[in-house]
């Protein structure tokens, strides 16, 4: 069985790092320089960095930013927002990026996914995922869950790995920030689709929700953000909480 992993998530809007609900309600939690060694000293096993306004502002995402972070971490590190070509790429793994992830362009543009696993390989390359229920269907949306598109969450999952991505982060716009739990269902129908690995993101809120997740579907990675950065559970609390339930952890 291969182990499971813990990932706390960045998002970061003007340099700093911010939580909502749902994709809205944004509220400050603190610097990223600072909170991303601090998960690494506490062992989290990867750390995610969402630039979640570059696409809406049509930038590119911090590279300054990203190497100041990348210099505190000795953990895998995966840097997204405002990715949309190849030459958007290098800078970022130059900057201490180990993996790069991609939405809102590789929903546009599906053939930038291939062009990404030529240039870099599929083990560098993560496809963000959001979606929410429209009308009893899962409805994948873009540029920070703002605009629904035509795509169906599984069907473009499926596309996805085709196209060699070599990882899917699932995050359901329903549970965002809710405290509710996972979006059990649909993550374990995702895995059931796919053979490449999925982080389940969205409705953490306490150590029984990763426990479902990892009992209930077979999600490779749960991933949250604000329980760890307003300090509500400990990464090394979790991972042992974790363990007691006979769940391999990294």
């Amino acid at each position: 069985m291969l182990k499971k992993r813990i990932i706390p998530c960045l998002d970061i809007k003007n340099g700093r790092t911010v939580k909502g609900i749902n994709f809205v309600n944004i509220r400050d939690a603190g610097d990223p320089v600072e909170l991303g060694e601090l998960y690494a000293q506490q062992g989290a096993d990867e750390l995610v960095f969402l630039d979640i306004t570059a696409t809406n502002e049509g930038r590119k995402t911090f590279v300054a930013l990203v190497k100041d972070i990348a210099l505190h971490l000795n953990i895998p590190f995966t840097v997204g927002g405002g990715i949309s070509s190849v030459e958007d790429v290098a800078p970022l793994l130059q900057a201490g990026a180990d993996k790069v992830s991609v939405n809102s362009s590789a929903v546009k543009t599906p053939e930038l996914i291939n062009e990404l696993v030529d240039a870099f390989g599929s083990q560098c390359i993560v496809v963000a995922i959001d979606a929410r229920q429209v009308d009893g269907q899962w409805i994948v949306h873009t540029h920070g869950g703002s605009k629904p598109t035509e795509k169906e969450l599984f069907s473009w999952a499926l596309e996805v790995e085709k196209r060699g991505a070599g990882e899917i982060l699932f995050t359901s716009m329903d549970h965002d920030g809710t405290k509710a739990g996972f979006a059990i269902e649909a993550l374990k129908k995702m895995c059931e689709l796919v053979g490449i690995p999925v982080i389940a993101s969205g409705g953490a809120g306490n150590m029984e929700h990763f426990e479902e997740v990892f009992q209930q579907s077979d999600a490779d990675a749960a991933l949250a953000a604000s329980i760890f950065h307003f300090r509500e559970i400990g990464i090394p609390d979790l991972k042992a909480h974790l363990k007691t339930k006979n769940i391999a952890m990294r």
